[in-house]
């Protein structure tokens, strides 16, 4: 007598190229973009133009989760894609940028590697953490959130006129290693991105600062 068995098959996953077109990944790919768009004029000392691409980063990167949060028909495997994605996309946006930027106003002088190394180590620790633990009593984060770094260089840099270029990057080599001090602290901080109130502050702040950095560029 024979025995039928059914073999269940697992459905194979889409292509690595398929998940581009989901718009969340679309929008972390355009914070993507910005990002290098800033590294690149970091290189080549054009700081205002810098800062625009770091904070339209930020504006992406929660643009690509209130999208996600609203989009039906997302499968799991489409959550956990895109949230790896984000993930990767955030070491380079607010762990490599801020770490270039200080390097590159420090005219990659040796002296300014080690601060450079410790806001990027505290970039990896922080999304390390997160990725494991997630949030702290489920709405709020442990340690300063990584955009947060991001928000708060491109304004502090609206000052640097006011500064010596040497002066300027002592308080850029400050900032970021107290920043990354934050970012590994056992401070406890709300979780702004998925607040419509804050998205609208966001919204006001990169629309001003791109303005004022604007401003800069045509002088």
């Amino acid at each position: 007598m024979t025995t039928d068995k059914s073999v269940s098959q697992e459905t194979p996953p889409k292509s690595i190229i398929s998940y581009i077109w989901d718009l969340p990944n679309l929008c972390s790919f355009a914070g993507l973009g910005c990002t290098v768009i800033a590294i690149y004029c970091m290189i080549i000392d054009n700081y205002p133009a810098a800062m625009i691409g770091m904070v339209w980063a930020v504006a992406f990167d929660w643009a690509d989760g209130l999208i996600a949060r609203r989009m039906k028909g997302r499968t799991g495997e489409d959550r956990i894609f895109g949230g790896q994605l984000d993930v990767l996309i955030d070491i380079v946006s607010y762990g490599v940028t801020p770490a270039i930027l200080l390097l590159s106003y420090g005219n990659f002088d040796l002296i300014f590697l080690p601060g450079a190394f410790l806001m990027l180590a505290a970039s990896a620790l922080r999304l390390s953490y997160f990725s494991t633990f997630g949030l702290a009593d489920g709405s709020k984060y442990t340690g300063l959130a990584l955009d947060n770094n991001s928000l708060i260089l491109v304004f502090i840099f609206l000052f640097e006129g006011l500064f010596s270029h040497g002066q300027f990057s002592v308080v850029l080599y400050v900032s970021g290693v107290g920043l990354a001090a934050l970012n590994v602290s056992a401070i406890k901080t709300p979780k702004f991105s998925g607040n419509p109130v804050n998205v609208r502050i966001l919204a006001a702040y990169t629309l001003g600062i791109s303005a004022l950095y604007s401003w800069q560029l045509i002088l």
